[in-house]
Formats: C-alpha cells, sequence, structure tokens
C-alpha cells in the first residue's frame, strides 16, 4: 500500500493578514476559511465571569475551530486540515481583548505601560476524513512595556493601529518602540507561534511547500 497523499493546503480559518502571512514565513500552503455574514464570530470571543486567560483562550479556540469545520461541511469544500488560533493579552488575572474604541485603547495602553504582561496564543488543528482528529497547543509569552508618556499613548492611538488588537497593541507595528523586553515567541505575540503551529500542522500531514 502507498503512503498516503499529504495535503496540499491547510485552511486558515482567521481574517488575520498577520497569520496569514506568518504561514507564508513558513512555505505553509494556505486558503481562507472565513465567517459568513450571518455567523456571529465575535461572540465566540466574550470572556465568561471569572475565567482565567489560559482557559479563556484554549475555549475560545475549541469554540472558533468547531464554527470552522461546520463551514467547511455547510460550504462542501475539499477536505483538508483546519487552522484556527486565538491570542489574548493578560495582566495578572485580567484579560484585555480588542479594545472597544479609542478611549479604551488608551485605558489599556495606560494600565500595561511600565509592567509586564503576558501573551497567550491558543492554536487548534483539525484533520481526517472527518476531522475527528485533533490537536491543540497554547504559547505564552511575556512582554515589559516601558514607561509610557500620555502623549505618547494618544499619539499611537490616534494612528488607529490599537483597533481590532488584543490588549490595544501590535508588536510588529509602532508599538515596538514601546517594548523593552520579550520572553517567548515573537510570532506567537504577533498571533501565530510558529513553533507550535509547525508541530501541528505536521501531525496533519502538511508540510512546507
Amino acid at each position: 500500500m502507498s503512503d498516503p497523499v499529504p495535503p496540499a493546503f491547510v485552511y486558515l480559518a482567521s481574517q488575520s493578514p498577520r497569520r496569514a502571512a506568518l504561514l507564508d514565513q513558513i512555505g505553509i500552503a494556505h486558503r481562507p476559511l472565513l465567517a459568513d455574514a450571518d455567523e456571529d464570530a465575535e461572540s465566540l470571543e466574550a470572556v465568561l465571569p471569572g475565567e482565567r486567560p489560559r482557559a479563556y483562550v484554549e475555549r475560545v479556540v475549541e469554540a472558533k475551530l468547531k464554527a470552522a469545520l461546520a463551514r467547511l461541511e455547510r460550504r462542501q469544500l475539499p477536505r483538508a486540515p483546519v487552522l484556527c488560533a486565538d491570542t489574548t493579552v493578560a495582566l495578572g488575572r485580567r484579560i484585555y481583548g480588542k479594545p472597544a474604541d479609542a478611549a479604551d485603547a488608551v485605558r489599556m495602553l495606560a494600565e500595561l505601560a511600565g509592567r509586564t504582561h503576558r501573551v497567550l496564543t491558543g492554536l487548534g488543528v483539525a484533520w481526517g476524513p472527518g476531522a475527528d482528529e485533533r490537536a491543540f497547543a497554547t504559547q505564552v509569552s511575556r512582554v515589559r512595556f516601558a514607561r509610557l508618556s500620555t502623549e505618547a499613548i494618544e499619539g499611537y492611538v490616534a494612528s488607529g493601529e490599537p483597533l481590532g488588537k488584543a490588549g490595544a497593541y501590535a508588536i510588529q507595528g509602532r508599538a515596538a518602540a514601546f517594548i523593552e523586553h520579550i520572553e517567548g515567541s515573537h510570532s506567537g505575540i504577533m498571533g501565530l507561534p510558529l513553533l507550535e503551529a509547525a508541530r501541528l500542522l505536521q501531525r496533519s500531514g502538511v508540510a512546507p511547500a
């Protein structure tokens, strides 16, 4: 019996251009598997009362993967592994998701300034004929911000970059100038830890092009 043919690509169930670019960086062919207009994707990221950061990100990844698999089935698309991810920022037990508006972004950055916070990114991959093979991983990094003046925070928020970003900043953007030290995975802080992603995808049979 011949060896099974490895999948030609992976579905990326994320609208993040950063995650797509990171998969490109390591040579993983991928196709988008985005939510339908009538899907309430944002509700999957709601924090439950008393939920701790790691439990939160792992629960959200499982929910996102389940929704993506239902989407794949509904659209009757060709079978291929499905990759989901979720990133959150935490200071102690407090979770910092995407800011609601500019004022919320200013608040978040003021609280993170001069302190060390965690960035948690959860990953989930499903594969196999019935997508019954699944694997998960969570990567945790630590980031220390320099002390920031009100003017620096407000100027950064005015750029628009913090909106739509967990913790109200993007390490690959202007916020790089705020960071004194990181411990962990730079790509994980961006939203897709490449070491963990490559290992999960290898289990599903996906190899770099």
